[in-house]
């Protein structure tokens, strides 16, 4: 069976999308980990990166995919692609990195559907 152009461009954003997540997935989990390296961190980091650079690219429509990506990029040159790159400068960063990572979840999170009823609960708690 052919599929057609929508469904294989559908199955490339998919994966696309899927790989960016899996790569913040593992960044959190790397630097939340104090047993791991900066060797460790590049060696990953390199492997998910060079995945992700072979999917098809595909037009990100969120704004939380398209600054997850510019903060991917931007944090792959700051770190495999920079030659001092140590344990001492990744435990130095490490915080700070969550942080940013912890702000993107917010940003992706902040779009989530938020049940009616909720809704009105917030709005009627100074009316007591």
């Amino acid at each position: 069976m052919a599929y057609t152009e929508k469904q294989i461009e559908k199955f490339n954003r998919q994966k696309y999308i899927t790989e960016l997540e899996k790569i913040s997935k593992n960044l959190f989990r790397m630097l939340r980990d104090v047993h791991v390296t900066s060797k460790d961190f590049v060696l990953k980091f390199e492997q998910l990166k060079k995945k992700f650079d072979e999917r098809v690219e595909v037009q990100l429509d969120s704004e939380y995919h398209r600054q997850l990506k510019a903060y991917i990029t931007r944090f792959h040159k700051d770190t495999c692609a920079n030659e001092v790159f140590d344990d001492k400068i990744f435990n130095d960063i490490r915080d700070a990195e969550m942080s940013n990572l912890n702000r993107l979840q917010k940003l992706k999170n902040g779009t989530s559907y938020k049940k009616d009823k909720h809704k009105s609960k917030r709005q009627n708690e100074d009316w007591g």
